[in-house]
């Protein structure tokens, strides 16, 4: 998987319309331009000048000893501009991931416990909603509603510019930027976990293990979250690793919206200028994420269901 995933991060930005070279006049000083002798340098040093195969031959022999080419916009080594962005994309990410695996199993199982009460008929019609909301859409009008008119929260970045905060005030501002991308992305995230859980709990509802529970004088507490919650848990372990492909991808529009300095941005703006090196690196570094999360995924849940272990 690793290997098609590699290969796919050649091959797929070389499959859009357009010329890097192209993207860097476009994006230059106006009345910028470039001779054949200038621009023939330029492809020979980006080593654009070959063929496809054996440029993959380069990308794969570079990859092997860590190297991920230099932008062609910036010149800059890719790694340094991944290494600068990195952190802010795991803590949005990873933040989003695990607050909506909580909220939507808390939602989850009390919705579920509750079936068909009015608790539940509302959680379910509200989640849904959300779910159909795509983010861009979500964002733009967080966007809009709570920084633009009511000025409640900073309209774009990290964190402010040109300020010397101490580490409190520092924290505290990079929370007061991460309040609307994070609850963007958390929110269809979070009618996903809420949708699984609450499926696994009404399956359990009829269980014998409950009506042996209830005949044994168990408080419905325990009920409720010891036996019922615990065997619906198995799917969400599943699908918290699922949920991090989707926060991926949803990240490049959130990123976007919020101008927020991850990965999603870096690679929003590289495909538009086809810098082929920055949108190999950040492909290569978000698909290895989703696949190594996946993989511990499964290995969790292999523990905790000893039915899905193979033979």
């Amino acid at each position: 998987m690793v290997f098609a995933l590699v290969t796919l991060n050649f091959w797929l930005p070389r499959a859009m319309p357009g010329d890097p070279i192209d993207g860097l006049l476009v994006n230059g000083p106006a009345g910028f331009s470039l001779g054949e002798a200038a621009r023939s340098s330029l492809v020979s040093y980006y080593d654009l000048d070959g063929s496809l195969v054996a440029q993959y031959r380069h990308y794969l022999s570079r990859l092997a000893h860590g190297d991920l080419g230099r932008s062609i916009q910036t010149n800059a080594p890719v790694t340094t501009e991944l290494r600068r962005r990195l952190p802010w994309t795991l803590l949005l990410t990873g933040s989003s991931v695990v607050l909506a695996t909580a909220l939507g199993m808390v939602a989850g199982i009390h919705s579920g416990w509750r079936r068909d009460k009015p608790v539940d008929r509302a959680l379910l019609a509200t989640m849904v909603t959300v779910w159909q909301f795509p983010p861009y859409l979500l964002g733009s009008m967080a966007l809009f509603v709570f920084a633009v008119r009511l000025h409640w929260f900073p309209v774009a970045g990290a964190e402010a510019q040109f300020s010397s905060f101490g580490p409190v005030r520092r924290a505290v501002d990079i929370g007061a930027h991460l309040v609307l991308p994070l609850a963007v992305l958390t929110a269809g995230l979070t009618a996903i976990s809420y949708l699984v859980m609450r499926a696994g709990m009404v399956n359990e509802l009829g269980a014998d293990y409950l009506l042996l529970g209830r005949a044994k004088g168990l408080r419905p507490r325990r009920l409720k979250y010891a036996y019922a919650a615990r065997n619906a848990l198995l799917p969400v372990v599943g699908l918290t690793a699922v949920e991090l492909g989707s926060a991926v991808a949803a990240n490049v529009f959130v990123e976007r919206i919020f101008s927020y300095p991850g990965l999603g941005g870096l690679l929003f703006q590289s495909i538009g200028l086809r810098d082929y090196p920055t949108i190999q690196g950040v492909f290569l570094v978000l698909s290895l994420s989703v696949v190594t999360v996946n993989a511990l995924a499964e290995v969790l849940y292999r523990r905790l269901d000893p039915r899905a272990a193979p033979a």
